[in-house]
């Protein structure tokens, strides 16, 4: 549709109240955008793609209108300022927000929409902190190399993990109190990165919900394939060779407790966690535990320095392809360090353990 365009006919045009237009296989929203300034437009997202856009109107006023069967989830985004909603078939939703206040909005007949308000300050801190990080991510990686850039993300990524991890923990707790699309829909702002296990959770606890909303249903195709690497599931094969050219299969470990070790000579928190994984090899390597490490390299030469500077004295192996590797989309890899400790049958136990939470998790694993 063309930018800023009013498709919703003369009852938008000459400002007629929702009386007039109400139509139950629609949703729609209006309202009054108070000292708009410089805003001239109101534009309306579903997820990040914009649907729409009106010019405000006479009274500051502005009116959205659009077919629709099930309730959608839209963003009402006036000028830098960003507000959830969602739109029911045959309710007329009334929107107002002071841009002197932006902060604090009005929401009427919907309460969806209104729960959604009380959990948008959470999401807007964690927008922040989000768009903070790419902004420092961009800036710094202007003049990198490949390796240069997925080393950096490793790095921001941990930085920042813990504050992802705490919005993680309050979209659950929503979700948990409020049973409905407005849970649904925090949910699903979740990054599968940060949050796996409480998406695939909750994609169970839902699996009979919501039966003919679409959105839902997109939701729990995508949950299902994490599960493929979900703890519980089998390990994908791996087939790569050592620094001596021999090759070596994941399923050679078959009986042993096994960490398998996704990392790079060139990534700089991956050398740091070295130590720690050495510590714990050299502690456990005669309690049914052992380590394999898959190497994200394509220069042979550093990776067999890396193994020697690092003591590494465990299985090594690598395809040497980096990050055209398939073993990136068989694991679904994003950045490394990456790891996956398995059971003797190649179960997935646990990923992404490092330091003290390695040692915890591998102490009451061999234990038991």
């Amino acid at each position: 549709m063309k930018k800023f365009a009013i498709p919703f006919g003369i009852c938008s045009l000459i400002g007629l109240g929702f009386s007039s237009c109400s139509n139950a296989d629609s949703i729609q929203v209006g309202g009054v955008i108070h000292n708009p300034g410089n805003v001239k437009v109101v534009s309306f997202y579903e997820g990040e793609t914009k649907l729409d856009s009106t010019f405000i109107a006479d009274g500051n006023r502005f009116k959205f209108e659009r077919p629709a069967t099930q309730e959608r989830l839209l963003t009402i985004a006036v000028g830098k300022n960003r507000y959830p909603v969602i739109l029911e078939p045959g309710k007329e939703v009334e929107f107002n927000v002071d841009l002197q206040q932006p902060e604090t909005y009005e929401v009427k007949n919907s309460e969806l929409s209104t729960k959604l308000q009380s959990f948008a300050p959470k999401k807007a801190r964690i927008d922040f902190v989000r768009d903070s990080l790419q902004q420092q991510f961009t800036k710094a990686t202007t003049d990198m190399d490949a390796n240069g850039i997925q080393n950096l993300r490793s790095q921001m990524l941990m930085e920042f993990e813990p504050f992802f991890k705490h919005y993680v923990k309050e979209a659950v707790d929503f979700s948990n109190a409020n049973a409905d699309l407005s849970g649904f829909y925090i949910m699903s702002t979740l990054d599968p990165e940060m949050a796996e296990p409480e998406l695939i959770a909750y994609a169970d606890k839902i699996k009979d919900e919501f039966p003919n909303n679409r959105f839902v249903t997109e939701f729990k195709t995508e949950v299902d394939k994490l599960r493929k690497l979900a703890v519980g599931q089998k390990a994908p094969e791996i087939t790569a060779y050592t620094p001596d050219n021999k090759t070596v299969k994941l399923s050679d470990f078959k009986g042993k407790v096994v960490l398998v070790d996704f990392w790079a000579s060139w990534c700089m928190p991956c050398r740091e966690e070295n130590p720690n994984i050495v510590r714990l090899y050299n502690a456990n390597k005669d309690k049914n535990f052992t380590v394999l490490g898959v190497s994200l390299d394509n220069n042979p030469g550093s990776w067999m320095r890396a193994i020697q500077d690092d003591k590494l004295t465990w299985t090594n192996i690598s395809d040497l392809q980096a990050w055209s590797s398939p073993l990136i989309i068989d694991y679904s890899i994003k950045g490394i360090p990456a790891s996956y400790l398995l059971d003797e049958n190649g179960i997935i136990l646990a990923k992404n353990l490092r330091g003290k939470q390695l040692e915890d998790f591998l102490t009451k694993t061999l234990k038991n």
